[in-house]
């Protein structure tokens, strides 16, 4: 599989095959919610079939962030592009818990969880995925 870098973003983008993965900031918020999504827009218009945010670095969202994932989740459902999450960080967990976002998205440990069952035969480990907080 090769891998490239996609230019024109605010935010690290790669694709290879038919998955994409964005890897966003530490804080994300009202400063950068639009750029956020515009960026996520524009992956999704490129046609993966899976689109991984990356949030492994974010420790901070709030609801210009949740608002730029849920309208990326309907684009990206309206093209036939699966999106999925990569939240380790407890709190950001806690903040999309609260607003419904784990019901809609998928969240995943690591980069590598949210894509085994793309890289290899079968279904996702369901372990795998991030324990939802309580």
């Amino acid at each position: 599989m090769v891998v490239t870098a996609v230019p024109g973003e605010h935010y690290p983008a790669v694709q290879g095959g038919q998955v994409a993965v964005v890897s966003l900031p530490a804080e994300i918020d009202i400063a950068n919610g639009d750029y956020i999504r515009e960026d996520l827009l524009s992956v999704i218009n490129r046609g993966p079939a899976l689109l991984v945010v990356d949030m492994s670095a974010t420790d901070f969202c709030d609801s210009a962030g949740v608002n730029a994932l849920i309208r990326a989740f309907k684009r990206a459902a309206a093209n036939g592009t699966e999106m999925r999450l990569v939240v380790p960080n407890r709190n950001v967990q806690r903040i999309l818990a609260l607003t419904g976002v784990d019901r809609l998205i998928d969240i995943y440990p690591s980069v590598s969880a949210a894509t085994a069952d793309v890289t290899h035969s079968g279904e996702a480990d369901p372990d795998d995925r991030a324990a939802q907080p309580t």
